[in-house]
Parts: C-alpha cells; structure tokens; sequence
C-alpha cells in the first residue's frame, strides 16, 4: 500500500521531496507524503475484520509489492475486497476493465461474476500483462478474462460487448475519454467504477496542480455534470466513484 512509505519518511526527509527522492525510494507526489488520507489505525482495524483474501491474491499482491517498481498501483487487500464484492453483488455478465496492471482488481472482479460471465481487461505494458497472465492461470480464471495489449483508446471501440460494469484504473489525464467511450457500451442499469479519483489527495486542493491531478478534477466535474448517470465518491484508499448508468 502507498501508505506504508507516509510512516517511513521523518520530516527532515520529507526535505528531500523536491527531487523527489526519499531513501532510495522514488515518490512521484508530494502529497502522498505530506497527506495521510486513510487514518493508519483505521486501516488496520478494517484489515483485521475483513475477509482476507484468497492464497493466489496474497502472493500476487506480495510479489507485485516485492518486484514492481510502480508497487503502490495495486488496489491492495482492502479495495480488491470492495470491488469482489461490489461485482458479487451485481453479478455481471460482462465486465470491462482498462488497466490490468498485474492482474489484482481483475482476478477481484471476476469472482463476481454470474456463471458464462466473461471479463476484457486492457493493459498497455506487456510485462505487466505477461505477469497478469500468469497469475490468471494460477488462479484459474484464464478461460473468463480476455486480455488485450495496446491503447485503450483504440481497443475499446472495436469490442463490441454491451458491460455490465466497466472499472476504470488506467492513465488519468484519459479518464474522461474512457468514460465518453464506455458509456453507450454500458447497459441501462449497469455501472462504472473509477479509481484514484482523489488522486494521493491533489485532486482535492482548491487548484489541483500536476496534470494528472487536474485531469482528474476535471474527470469528476465531467461526471457529477452528467444527466445520463448518477453516483457517489467513496473514501475508500484513493477515492472510487461508483457510477449508475439511468
């Protein structure tokens, strides 16, 4: 999780963050520092009284947070919880996720899914998608996720699937045209989820700066303006919005 580095930095390293560097460790925010969004007694007591997850999701969060340069964009115990049950209790058909990453939210996601259900999930780098893969297998879900390689952007206008939930987790500053490309795709009734709409706590200042901070305000400005969907921004880790085709 990103907030493991919060505890890890004293003050007089937090000096050091306008290069950017804190102990070796590359941070790309200043915020993720400076802000501590998810109180850490509140996480453990939630970690405490939440199902944990299966043998296959451990090692893959372990691995990818051991291995992965970019570690802190897994979704984690906690949120990959949240959204196995969210698809639970939707039980999709088809599901659509942009950003595979290592595969975590995806493996989440297809537990929930209704039996037949398929799930396509976009990934633009191919080590991550090789990693994917391989823990699709583990977990035995490679016969219900379809991945694709490339530019989101291109890929999803050529599926031609009607979603019963979409999960948005990819670059920010495309978030709104993720969203403008999905939609009609999306079934009356039917739901995208968007993560990291707080964005480390940038998107939250009066004047977001950083173009993804700005590109994520914008994202969440774009959709409380929408008249086709209505939703709610919940507090969870990094901010997820949850979003209701009407």
């Amino acid at each position: 999780m990103v907030f493991l580095h919060l505890q890890a930095c004293t003050s007089s390293q937090k000096k050091k963050l306008k290069n950017n560097k804190c102990n070796g460790i590359q941070f790309i925010f200043l915020i993720i520092i400076i802000m501590d969004l998810i109180h850490p007694q509140a996480e453990s007591y939630s970690m405490q009284h939440s199902t944990p997850l299966d043998s296959v999701l451990q090692e893959l969060e372990a691995f990818t947070m051991a291995t992965h340069p970019k570690s802190h964009m897994i979704s984690g115990s906690l949120q990959g919880k949240l959204l196995e049950m969210i698809s639970r209790m939707i039980a999709p058909q088809r599901i659509l996720e942009i950003g595979t990453f290592t595969g975590f939210s995806a493996i989440c996601l297809a537990k929930g899914m209704r039996q037949g259900g398929m799930l396509h999930t976009i990934e633009l780098r191919e080590d991550d998608a090789a990693t994917a893969k391989s823990f699709f297998e583990k977990a035995r879900m490679d016969r219900h996720i379809v991945q694709h390689i490339g530019d989101a952007r291109k890929l999803i206008p050529q599926l031609t699937e009607t979603w019963d939930l979409v999960f948005l987790d990819a670059d920010k500053v495309s978030y709104i045209d993720y969203y403008e490309l999905t939609l009609p795709q999306v079934r009356t009734g039917g739901w995208i989820l968007a993560d990291n709409v707080f964005f480390h706590g940038q998107a939250l200042e009066a004047e977001p700066k950083g173009k993804n901070a700005q590109a994520i305000h914008a994202f969440n400005q774009h959709v409380a303006a929408d008249q086709k969907t209505e939703q709610v921004v919940l507090s969870v880790r990094d901010g997820l919005t949850l979003i209701r085709k009407i």
